[in-house]
């Protein structure tokens, strides 16, 4: 049977992620890049500060945007900021790190638009929580409840179960010299996770809040100690990766053709911009208007690639270790060795337990908001909670290749329904975006008044965004465009 599905699993692969994706993804980035009037340079200094200044609400049982926002990173910081950016770097050599920067400066503008939409329409639970994502604005804003169903399947399928089983395989290798068994490790893995997830998104956004921080810090700060250790050569390994990522320098593979397909690639599946998994986690914020949560979403990108994946990038160039033949995590663990010393294995190690641990926790919660759009039966959590666990046990023990291909195809299909519905849905997110913008420009503090779009109006939630209806009357001037798929 795994001789007839392999086959037609790498097929697909090959179809989506050969050309289809890359060409969506890259020309999404283009247009959201040029219609939000390049968002993410023109207030980038305002989503840091937005970001550092997220971190309560006036209600505690409310998520903050910050702990949205950690939940989001924890899925998008994982082992493939280590292992993916050494590969990249293998195959398409110094200029694949170019091309990484690259398309995630065009990326943050699609990750924008995506966390925009999931704000606007997110799910009240009643509790002080909501939930919301890709699913959700796809059914009510373009009222197709069959696509919504067959992404958040896709989204379960990806992340609930495939990709946390590879994040617990991923520990039990990275802890394998240690002489702990594997089995020991799905069963520590799966108990830890149980506690948390067990709790619903304010035990995991908690837990985000407190882990992703210092994880990311603390991996910055290595690949800081790599940097000043090698000072000196930091303007060569500048030159090297401009003059590759051109076709100018034929190290490892590094012809431009490599660099800018390898460069593209892990940079696209590093960030996840537009690959709408990330909106999930947005949705579940209380914040006081969409725009802020996407400009968060916005720097989630940059933080991811542009910072954590150069960080892996810098200490392999500078370790001088790219040509020692090893690839994947082999060589992010002995060019980090070779700066300074033994211990670097075990910081690697550490590093993928963190990673790879609140990856889990919220690649589970993605799909427990998609199940939950799906069907909303308390039954049928528990049951996907209890399938969840088997699966990072299963996961720590197994051999993934085939699993680990299906759940590529999986979350093909995921960025493929994601970004034709954004760019459908573009003209909401302008003119929320502008809506935005005017009240900035006033010296207001944007809050968002549902009253001032009547079309959005009729396909919200009525019990999400109610707060802010109490505008001054010149404040809440009906903003009448309407797009063209909405209909009356």
């Amino acid at each position: 049977m795994n001789e007839f599905i392999a086959p037609i699993i790498d097929s697909l692969n090959g179809l989506l992620y050969g050309s289809v994706l890359i060409y969506l993804l890259v020309g999404g980035g283009i247009f959201f890049t040029v219609r939000t009037r390049f968002v993410q340079f023109r207030r980038f200094g305002l989503a840091v500060k937005t970001m550092m200044g997220s971190r309560t609400t006036a209600d505690k049982s409310q998520i903050s945007p910050f702990q949205a926002f950690c939940t989001s990173l924890a899925a998008r910081i994982g082992t493939g900021n280590m292992a993916g950016v050494a590969v990249a770097i293998y195959l398409g050599g110094a200029g694949a790190v170019f091309w990484m920067w690259f398309i995630a400066l065009l990326g943050m503008a699609t990750s924008l638009a995506e966390n925009v939409l999931a704000q606007i329409y997110k799910t009240n639970n009643g509790d002080g929580t909501y939930r919301g994502g890709p699913a959700y604005y796809i059914e009510k804003a373009l009222g197709h409840r069959w696509l919504g169903v067959t992404f958040s399947i896709s989204l379960i399928i990806a992340f609930g179960f495939a990709f946390n089983s590879v994040q617990s395989n991923s520990i039990a290798a990275a802890f394998s010299g240690y002489g702990i068994e594997p089995s020991l490790i799905g069963i520590a893995l799966a108990a830890v996770s149980a506690l948390i997830i067990f709790g619903g998104i304010r035990s995991i956004s908690k837990v985000a809040e407190m882990i992703v921080p210092v994880m990311a810090l603390g991996y910055l700060a290595i690949a800081l100690i790599v940097v000043l250790m090698n000072v000196t050569e930091l303007p060569a390994v500048f030159s090297l990766i401009f003059r590759s990522a051109f076709g100018f320098e034929s190290a490892a593979g590094g012809a431009i053709g490599a660099a800018v397909v390898n460069g593209i690639k892990r940079g696209l599946f590093s960030n996840e911009a537009g690959m709408g998994s990330s909106p999930n986690a947005a949705a579940a914020a209380h914040s006081t208007h969409p725009v802020n949560q996407g400009l968060m979403g916005m720097l989630g990108v940059f933080l991811d690639t542009i910072v954590v994946c150069t960080a892996t990038a810098a200490i392999i160039l500078m370790s001088g270790m790219l040509d020692s033949g090893l690839t994947g995590i082999e060589l992010t663990q002995a060019a980090l060795s070779s700066q300074v010393g033994a211990w670097g294995g075990h910081l690697v190690a550490l590093a993928i337990l963190l990673f790879a641990f609140t990856s889990i926790i919220a690649n589970y919660y993605y799909g427990e908001s998609n199940l939950r759009f799906i069907n909303d039966s308390k039954g049928l959590i528990i049951a996907y909670r209890v399938a969840v666990l088997a699966m990072v046990m299963w996961g720590s023990v197994s051999s993934l290749p085939t699993v680990w291909n299906f759940a590529d195809v999986s979350m093909g299909v995921m960025a493929l329904i994601n970004m034709v519905a954004i760019c459908v849905l573009s003209s909401i997110v302008i003119q929320v975006l502008r809506d935005y913008d005017e009240q900035l420009d006033s010296g207001m503090t944007p809050v968002f008044n549902r009253s001032k779009f009547p079309f959005l109006d009729k396909t919200m939630d009525k019990d999400v965004w109610q707060e802010h209806n109490d505008r001054s009357a010149a404040s809440s001037a009906p903003i009448n465009v309407k797009p063209a798929f909405i209909a009356d």
